[in-house]
């Protein structure tokens, strides 16, 4: 098992070419209507949320072909940071415009998180504030082909806050939710790209 904190600093200098901590929490949207959408206010809260992907599309021909093994635990920890960081970014603004979610994300997981986006924005809401991480490589499969490997992340979402951008309030988290809980990311690592979230689960009832 490789930590987060072990990661770090083993990768600061070869991975800068992908990765991410990758939480990406969805604001607390409700889906109705006859497309799916809603005109009611997002709770505060977390729902749990699966993505699942398509193969991805080569980012660029100079990237290695295959993770050393030594190597990629470490490297899935710093692209699912990085992941993470865009996430964040996206909510802030409820729009995934400007950011690289696509760079750390296949084009499937990215466009469900785009989606989540767009009901948010229509609901006159967005995301302030920063989330917590804790992640750890819980199972890493660095000979299969592709390579793959899972995260588990303990999220603290104490200062992530949905608010309301007609009237400037903060909508208040649910009593049931935890501040604290489990997202989950599958990573895979495709010849001559980056380690990419195929998908990506957050339980926002499970407290860690």
């Amino acid at each position: 098992m490789v930590t987060a904190r072990q990661g770090h600093s083993r990768t600061d200098a070869t991975v800068r070419c992908g990765a991410a901590t990758l939480v990406l929490l969805l604001a607390g949207c409700a889906g109705g209507g006859a497309d799916g959408a809603s005109d009611a206010k997002p709770s505060g809260g977390v729902p749990s949320t699966t993505t699942g992907v398509a193969p991805e599309t080569p980012l660029s021909s100079a990237l290695p072909a295959t993770p050393a093994p030594g190597e990629a635990g470490a490297e899935v920890l710093e692209v699912y940071r990085l992941m993470a960081a865009e996430y964040e970014k996206a909510y802030r603004a409820a729009s995934a415009e400007g950011t690289d979610l696509e760079r750390y994300m296949a084009p499937a997981a990215a466009g469900e998180v785009e989606k989540d986006l767009a009901r948010l924005a229509g609901q006159g809401a967005a995301m302030r504030g920063a989330l917590g991480h804790d992640p750890e490589v819980t199972a890493l499969a660095a000979a299969a082909q592709p390579p793959t490997a899972t995260v588990r992340d303990c999220v603290d979402a104490s200062g992530w806050q949905t608010l309301d951008t007609t009237t400037g309030w903060r909508i208040p988290r649910p009593d049931d939710q935890p501040s604290r809980y489990v997202a989950t990311a599958r990573m895979e690592h495709r010849p001559g790209e980056r380690w990419k979230a195929t998908a990506y689960t957050v339980d926002g009832k499970r407290s860690c």
